[in-house]
C-alpha cells in the first residue's frame, strides 16, 4: 500500500530497478540506487537523533545528491525544508532558527555558503555532505559516507500520510517568509492526480526546472517517481539561456516539459527551436504567473507535436486547476482560463462577505483538496485568516483554503483568473487591477514583457508604475498611447520604464518588488537634484 511519498521510489525501485530514476547531465542514478541511497541516509540520519516530526534542511545547487536528501530525510521520518543556496543568508538563518533545524544535507560545492549558517546562533549542529567541519561546534559528515550506508533495510518508524512531509518558505506580507506545511497525503495526492491528467509512464522523461524550494518541483520528483519516470535535473546555467536550454531538451529527449511562462516564452523568442529536434517532448506545462497569449500560438507551432497546459495553484495546493490549450488556431484573443478542478477538488467563489457569488460574478476563488497544506508553520494567527469554513450543518464543516485570487466561473464552466486581491490598488480614488494593466500592456506587439507595480505619490497614495521589454524602435510614448486605446485615464501608468531585461525571482518569476524599490529611489534622487520627470 502506497500513502508516503518514498513508498513511490521503493516501489519503483522493485518494478524498474535498473530504470533512471535521476539525471544530471553525464550522471544518472537509477531506482534501485536511489532506494538503497536514500535508505542509508536516513540510518545516518536516525542515528544523529533525528526523530519523527523533525524538520531538516537541504542545502544545494541542482544535483543528483537533492532526490537522494529528499526521500532519506522523510524515511526517517522528518520533513524536509529546501534552503535555497542564492538566497541571502539572513534570510536563511531565518528559516534556520523558525523551523528549529539542527541538521542540513548539503554538498561540498554549498560549503561557502553552508559555513555561513553553521554558527551556534542558528543551531546548526551537524551538515551532512561536507568533508571538513567549517568551526568547532558543527559536526560533519562526507557525502562518501552516506554512499557507503546503502542499504536495502529500511529504519523503524511508524509513519502516516497525516505525517509531515515537507515546509516550502515562500514570501510573506510581513516581509518574512512563511512555512507551507505539506503532508504525506498531500504531497501523493498531487504525484497521483498529475500522473493520471497527463498520463505518465515509466517511458517518460520529465524535466526538473524549478529549483527545490519552488513548488512545481513536487511535480518533477513525487509524480516522476509515482509511475517510475526519470526525472531530468536541469542545471541554473542552462535554465538561464534559452538556446541551451533547447539544446538539453532535444538531448535528452525530454517528453515533459513543466516550467514558468517566462521560460517558455525566452524559448520560443531566443531557444533556437528550429535548429532542435523537440519532437519526443509530448506535453508543455506552465504555472506559476499568466502566460501571455501573444505568444503561446507560435510556441504552439514551433513545437506541433506536444500537448499545452495552463496549471493554476498556490503553493498552499499544489495544484488544483487545469487548462488544456486547444488546438492553435482556436485559441481567443484573451488571456487563457485557468480551466476546470482536477478530479477529487473543490472550488467555490465567494465574496467580501463569504457568501457564494453566482455563475459570471466576480469573487474570491476558494479550494477545498486533498492535495492542500495542512497550515503554516507556527502561524495560527495566519491559519485562522486563510481558511474557509464552509458549515453544510451544525455537525460538519468542509474547511477550503482562501487563495486570494479574484476569478469568476465563465458560461463554459472554465475558470477565469482576473488577478490577485492584493494586486488591487486604489489611485485617484479609483480602484484599479494592475493585472488587467499588465495584459494591456502585452497587448503591444512590440513589447516582450511587462510588469506593473505600485508606486508612492507622495501623498498617502498610490499610483502605477510599469517596466517593459520591447523592440528598440518602440518609445514611451507610443505605449502610453497603445494604453490610452485601451483603458481609462486613471489605469494609465505615471511611469513606464523600458529595460533590456526584467529581474527575476529565485523561482523564474518577474521580481516585481525590485521593480517597485528601484523606481521609488528613483523619483526620490530626482526630487532631490529637482531633475523634472
Amino acid at each position: 500500500m502506497i500513502y508516503l511519498l518514498p513508498h513511490t521510489v521503493d516501489n519503483s525501485a522493485m518494478k524498474w530497478a535498473n530504470r533512471d530514476a535521476l539525471i544530471c547531465g553525464e550522471e544518472s542514478i537509477s531506482y534501485e540506487q536511489l532506494s538503497r541511497r536514500s535508505n542509508g541516509l536516513a540510518f545516518l540520519l536516525r542515528d544523529l537523533g533525528i526523530r519523527r516530526g523533525d524538520r531538516v534542511g537541504i542545502l544545494m545547487h541542482k544535483d543528483l545528491a537533492a532526490g537522494v536528501a529528499i526521500h532519506g530525510i522523510m524515511k526517517c521520518g522528518a520533513a524536509y525544508v529546501p534552503l535555497d543556496p542564492d538566497s541571502p543568508p539572513e534570510r536563511l538563518r531565518m528559516v534556520i532558527k523558525d523551523c528549529g533545524i539542527t541538521c542540513v544535507v548539503t554538498r561540498e560545492e554549498d560549503s561557502t555558503i553552508a559555513a555561513m549558517l553553521a554558527t551556534p546562533s542558528t543551531g546548526i549542529r551537524t551538515l551532512v555532505g561536507l568533508n571538513e567541519p567549517p568551526n568547532r561546534s558543527t559536526s560533519v559528515i562526507p557525502w562518501d559516507v552516506v554512499l557507503a550506508e546503502s542499504t536495502d533495510c529500511l529504519p523503524a518508524v511508524n509513519l502516516l500520510e497525516l505525517d509531515l512531509a515537507y515546509i516550502l518558505y515562500t514570501s510573506g506580507s510581513s516581509g518574512n517568509p512563511k512555512g507551507i506545511m505539506h503532508t504525506h497525503r498531500s504531497g501523493l495526492s498531487w504525484a497521483q492526480v498529475s500522473a493520471a491528467a497527463y498520463k505518465l509512464s515509466e517511458t517518460d522523461r520529465i524535466s526538473n526546472f524549478a529549483p527545490l524550494h519552488f513548488d512545481l518541483s513536487t511535480f518533477d520528483y513525487f509524480a516522476a517517481a509515482s509511475v517510475g519516470a526519470a526525472t531530468v535535473i536541469i542545471p541554473e546555467a542552462h535554465t538561464r539561456i534559452p538556446a541551451s536550454l533547447s539544446q538539453l531538451l532535444a538531448d535528452q529527449r525530454l517528453t515533459v516539459l513543466y516550467c514558468v511562462p517566462l521560460a517558455l516564452t525566452q524559448l520560443l523568442l531566443h531557444g533556437a527551436l528550429s535548429k532542435r529536434d523537440l519532437t519526443a517532448l509530448r506535453w508543455v506545462l506552465f504555472a506559476g504567473e499568466p502566460m501571455p497569449v501573444k505568444y503561446i500560438r507560435d510556441l504552439m507551432g514551433a513545437l506541433p507535436a506536444a500537448k499545452f497546459a495552463n496549471i493554476y495553484g498556490p503553493t498552499e495546493t499544489n495544484a488544483c486547476t487545469h487548462f488544456i490549450l486547444p488546438e492553435r488556431d482556436k485559441i481567443a484573443d484573451r488571456p487563457l482560463p485557468i480551466g476546470k478542478p482536477y478530479p477529487n477538488v473543490e472550488l467555490m467563489v465567494i465574496d467580501d462577505k463569504d457568501r457564494q457569488v453566482n455563475d459570471g460574478e466576480i469573487g474570491e476563488l476558494v479550494v477545498r483538496s486533498p492535495t492542500m497544506m495542512s497550515g503554516y508553520w507556527r502561524r495560527p494567527e495566519l491559519n485562522e485568516k486563510t481558511f474557509y469554513l464552509d458549515r453544510l450543518t451544525s455537525d460538519f464543516e468542509k474547511v477550503f483554503y482562501r487563495t486570494g485570487d479574484l476569478v469568476r466561473m465563465r458560461p463554459d464552466e472554465e475558470v477565469e483568473f482576473l488577478g490577485r486581491q492584493d494586486r488591487q490598488i486604489k489611485t485617484r480614488g479609483h480602484r484599479v487591477e494592475l493585472d488587467e494593466v499588465e495584459a494591456v500592456l502585452l497587448e503591444n506587439p512590440a513589447v516582450t514583457s511587462a510588469a506593473t507595480f505600485p508606486l508612492k505619490d507622495g501623498q498617502g497614495g498610490l499610483k502605477i508604475g510599469a517596466a517593459v521589454v520591447a523592440q528598440a524602435s518602440v518609445t514611451r510614448a507610443e505605449i502610453r498611447e497603445h494604453v490610452a486605446r485601451r483603458l481609462p485615464p486613471y489605469a494609465i501608468p505615471c511611469r513606464i520604464e523600458i529595460r533590456n531585461s526584467m529581474p527575476q525571482t529565485p523561482t523564474g518569476k518577474v521580481d516585481r518588488n525590485v521593480l517597485a524599490k528601484s523606481a521609488d529611489a528613483e523619483e526620490i534622487s530626482r526630487k532631490a537634484m529637482r531633475i523634472p520627470r
